[in-house]
């Protein structure tokens, strides 16, 4: 991933966590959905710090984390390795932006661990059942049998599942960066593991619990969203006491990598809010 280093580690219950601060001012914490990592983030949180210290972490078991066998990487697990990070950053209250399966760690965070936030900006955000592309659901219910692809075959696959995130099409150095990380042997199992793991009954758990959440809450939204569709925001905002509704137009589910700008100017707008 050229030009976007973790320099920091922590090490969680569930494997080795890599993370990096950026900037000066008020916190506010990224996360990333799958199957992409902090990378996505990196334009957004260059923009945030200039007002904003930010922080971005990888999942254990993405992007720059640990990889290994056996390990834990559902919602569950995320959750409690989010909770730990916080705690070891030593935030109160921070801002939290998420993105995708991040969107759900935030909101079980939120509401199942105690933690607090100050607000939370949910971006295209797993969150109601049923979510996950056709892809996504064939490979979960088949994941032994896609773990023994010969590897240029899976990386073909890959590619071609990540490039759906973007209405607008990946450019080829940010694709390669997306997908590096799911190469080799390791990162290939971790591909699947983490497929394989992604269960609704993590939402479930929280789907009747919505309406508790008692901060400022930013949805916002690719227009053109392919993996979770447009009906999914308008159900999640309505659910939510303090929600307000953001669109972003001519975008996908990736939308930080479709409309940088606009999402930075969005999420820009609602961490200064009154």
């Amino acid at each position: 991933m050229p030009g976007w280093n973790l320099t920091e580690q922590h090490d969680t219950s569930h494997g080795l966590a890599r993370w990096r601060r950026l900037g000066q001012g008020s916190p506010v914490v990224l996360s990333h959905g799958t199957p992409f990592s902090s990378y996505v983030w990196r334009d957004v949180a260059a923009a945030l710090a200039d007002r904003h210290t930010v922080y971005v972490w990888d999942m254990p078991g993405y992007g720059r984390s640990q990889m290994k066998d056996g390990q834990d990487v559902s919602l569950a697990a995320q959750t409690t390795v989010f909770t730990e990070l916080l705690t070891h950053w030593g935030l109160d209250r921070p801002a939290v932006v998420a993105h995708d399966f991040g969107g759900a760690v935030a909101l079980r965070t939120a509401l199942l661990t105690g933690v607090r936030f100050d607000r939370l900006a949910l971006v295209d955000a797993v969150s109601l059942r049923p979510w996950g592309s056709e892809f996504f659901r064939l490979v979960r219910h088949h994941s032994e049998v896609f773990e023994q692809l010969p590897g240029h075959l899976h990386e073909a696959l890959v590619r071609g599942y990540v490039s759906t995130a973007s209405h607008r099409g990946l450019h080829p150095r940010v694709l390669d960066a997306l997908v590096e990380p799911w190469l080799g042997e390791r990162g290939q199992a971790a591909f699947y593991r983490q497929i394989a793991q992604a269960d609704e009954r993590f939402t479930e758990e929280i789907e009747d619990r919505l309406g508790d959440l008692d901060m400022p809450v930013l949805v916002v939204w690719g227009r053109d969203d392919q993996w979770l569709p447009a009906a999914h925001a308008d159900r999640l905002a309505a659910l939510i006491p303090r929600a307000r509704l953001g669109w972003i137009e001519d975008a996908g589910h990736l939308v930080q990598g479709g409309a940088p700008g606009r999402l930075t100017g969005l999420l820009a707008d609602f961490l200064q809010a009154d």
